[in-house]
Order: C-alpha cells, then structure tokens, then sequence
C-alpha cells in the first residue's frame, strides 16, 4: 500500500461522503478505492468510517485522521513545489468553474496565456452562471461574482465589477431619460429570469442600498441578450460592465442614473472548504489575480441625449 495515494482516496471519499463519487473523480475503479481505505484501517488498526448502504460517516478517529491527511497532503506539495521551482514544469489537471459572459469575456484570454506558459497543465473549464457544490461536482477552484459570500467560504478577491443602469439613445430620446431610480416603473425594463434572489434591481438611494422591484418587459437569463436587447432599443438594462463597456465606447448604449449605482460586486477565486491547495491551483489563481489587476482604459461615456424630461418621480 502506497500511504500517501491511500490518504489521498480517503480525504477524496470523506469529502464526498461516497466511495463511487470519489472513484469517479479519482478517475479509477470503486473496488480500487474500497481496497485503498480497508488497506488503511488495516494499517492503522481503527475503523474510519462507518459504513451503510444509505450513508457514510466518520469515526472519531476517522475525522482527526482526515485533518492530518489534509495537512500532510498540502505540506508535500508545497515541499514539492518549493524543489522544483525553476527546474521542472507543473503539471496536473485543475478544474475550474467560470460564469459564462464574464469568463468568455475577461478570463478566457488570461487562461489561454496561463496554458502556453504551463503547457504540462490540463484546463477543465466549465462555463456556467449556477452556483457550483466543488467538492461534490470535483472543482478545483471557481470564479463567481456576488455582492455576498456565504459564511465560512474560502476565497481570495480578484477584482471589482460594476453594474450600470443603460439604455439606447433612441431609447432615450422616444422615453425620456430617468432621473430617479423609481422612475423606472414607467419604463420598458429589461432583466433576468428568475431575478436574482427575486429582490428587485438594486441602487444607491439616500446614501442607503435598497432593492427597487420593477416590471419587466423582457426576461432572460443572459446579460449578453439583455444587452443586446437594450441596444435595440427595447427598454433600460441594469448589466455588469464587462457586458456593455463595449457598447458605451461605441455610442450603442448611454448610462442613466449614475449618481444611484450601487456599490460594485466582487470578483472570487473559491475553493472547496478543507481541501489542500495544489500549486498548480494557485499558479492559476496568482495568474488571474494578476491579470485581472490590469485596469482597462477609463470609459468615457458618451454625453446623454437632452430628449424631452417625461422620465421624472418624485423623490420617495
């Protein structure tokens, strides 16, 4: 029995909770893994899990070992990653999760720089907006968007994003312009679906963030159609600004309301809770972090249209 591959397939299967789902990701046989641990405990001569046919839970001892598998496991490979620095390529798979727009858009130039310069490296890339269970789906690291983390997440901040409230200027012209968040009841709005948390677009409104639930006219679950959307002149769009810089540089679309924007949303780096970090992961994540910190040329938003002041309310 190699220890170190048996402590590997018993942090993966205590992880899990499953000794199929950790064979599935370990990429071997279940026999191979219900071998490695019974091959442990016979070593060590302690039961580490208890096992039935609906779940699997561990010891007492089986939970103290799983800590010092973990630390064992990250030690190694920053052992191994201190020796061979300058001298040996990394190498490995690292599965990553990216949401779909804002990783086509910002990362997936700054992976692609990352595997021509670590071309022993496979790139797992999942491009999806849902939020992901890493350890039971397999993921290494994922980059999410939120204004809120969830207690007891292990993250590193990448970066800022703003949302900016836009329209077409035909739009503009046709409509009026809006001078107060509230004002949008009486325009064509255009927005996600479901809406996130159901809450309403969110501003800045008396020095306080409050949620502004509104009508909308179009739905869809893509900022990138919602853009587009608004850039045909279909109603107002309240869109990340990886999604319409673009289109403001361009004159396709203005911004309305930006004594009210709301404060940005942060850009994470999440890893599974618990999990070693293997250098590979982090050479992606500094990479990231990296370039990310490049701050793109200022927008220069195009003056707004003077169309007819028709889109006023009265301040709440």
């Amino acid at each position: 029995m190699n220890r170190l591959d048996a402590m590997a397939h018993f942090v993966r299967v205590a992880e899990l909770g499953s000794f199929a789902a950790a064979a599935t990701q370990l990429g071997v046989a279940r026999s191979v893994v219900t071998r490695q641990i019974a091959a442990l405990e016979s070593h060590l001569g302690v039961k580490l899990m208890e096992r039935t046919t609906r779940r699997l839970t561990l010891t007492s001892a089986g939970q103290t070992y799983l800590e010092r598998c973990r630390a064992i496991l990250a030690e190694i490979d920053m052992a191994e990653a201190a020796v061979t620095e300058g001298r040996q390529q990394p190498r490995g798979q690292v599965r990553v999760g990216l949401p779909l727009s804002y990783g086509l858009k910002r990362l997936v130039p700054l992976l692609n720089a990352f595997a021509r310069r670590y071309p022993e490296i496979t790139l797992v890339m999942d491009f999806t907006d849902r939020h992901l269970n890493l350890i039971d789906e397999g993921f290494d690291v994922s980059i999410r968007i939120t204004s809120r983390l969830e207690p007891g997440e292990v993250v590193r901040r990448l970066g800022d994003t703003r949302l900016l409230t836009v329209a077409a200027p035909e739009y503009l012209r046709r409509r009026g312009v809006p001078r107060h968040p509230l004002a949008l009841r009486e325009h064509d709005c255009l927005g996600y679906a479901p809406r996130l948390n159901g809450q309403g677009w969110t501003f800045r409104i008396d020095g306080e963030v409050r949620q502004v639930r509104l009508p909308l006219r179009m739905q869809a679950s893509n900022g990138d159609a919602l853009a587009a959307a608004a850039m045909a002149g279909l109603g107002v769009a309240l869109q990340p600004d990886f999604i319409v810089a673009d289109a403001i540089r361009q004159g396709h679309l203005q911004t309305v309301l930006e004594d009210f924007a709301p404060p940005p949303h942060g850009v994470y780096a999440v890893f599974p809770g618990n999990r070693f970090l293997p250098h590979r992961v982090r050479l992606l994540v500094d990479a990231l972090q990296e370039g990310l910190s490049d701050k793109p040329a200022p927008v220069r938003w195009p003056e707004t249209p003077a169309p007819p002041d028709n889109g006023g309310a009265a301040t709440p």
